[in-house]
């Protein structure tokens, strides 16, 4: 694996690409490009269980096993919606929250069933993020940011982008879920583009030390 490369801990690939055009709007002030993979690349790394009660131990944990099995500087993030009627949940639980992690339509459809009877004025919410980065050793360095984006629920989904719940978050200040936003206006308000923007200035200065 070439140097200056760097490990983001998903298989999704909407989140790398999101990685990617942080790093790119962000430019390299000293020439250098990061390599930017995820866990494709690496068919055996392991599927490490969010099993934390916070985001940020959930993104430590994830960030800790890829940098320690693939021997690069990793990424790792954990994100969920927390929602004021349901008193903060599904939060860490999100991506399962039915059941089965990472099942995007039956977590939506279970939470909408949830509020269903909760009047609009209560349907306040937010997205919260970590973000991780573990550069291997020795010695081991780790750094943990986070990013929240507040909003309101609504009923019906409503656009085709994003992942998750994007199609019922609406953020304060607009009249568009997350799914209905360009890529670009998404990252530059999201709560994991927030997290991510914060850690950057740490994932940069790797490479520039020549650290990796």
């Amino acid at each position: 694996m070439a140097a200056h490369t760097l490990v983001l801990a998903t298989r999704n690939p909407a989140k790398l690409r999101e990685l990617a055009r942080i790093l790119s709007a962000a430019g390299r002030g000293d020439g250098r490009a990061v390599r930017l993979v995820g866990l494709e690349e690496f068919p055996g790394a392991p599927d490490v269980p969010e099993t934390g009660a916070t985001f940020e131990e959930n993104a430590l944990a994830k960030a800790r096993a890829i940098a320690d099995y693939t021997g690069l500087p990793a990424v790792a993030d954990d994100s969920g919606l927390c929602v004021d009627a349901l008193g903060g949940m599904p939060g860490v639980l999100s991506a399962r929250w039915a059941g089965r992690h990472g099942d995007d339509k039956a977590n939506l459809d279970l939470l909408l069933a949830q509020v269903a009877d909760v009047p609009d004025a209560r349907l306040g919410a937010r997205f919260a993020a970590a973000a991780a980065l573990v550069v291997p050793g020795p010695p081991v360095r780790e750094w943990v940011v986070t990013g929240q984006l507040d909003g309101r629920l609504v009923r019906v989904p409503r656009g085709s982008g994003g992942f998750g719940y994007d199609p019922i978050f609406v953020p304060d200040g607009s009249e568009l879920t997350t799914a209905e936003m360009t890529p670009e206006g998404k990252d530059a308000i999201s709560h994991r583009g927030r997290a991510l923007r914060a850690l950057l200035p740490f994932i940069l200065a790797q490479f520039a030390q020549g650290d990796t």
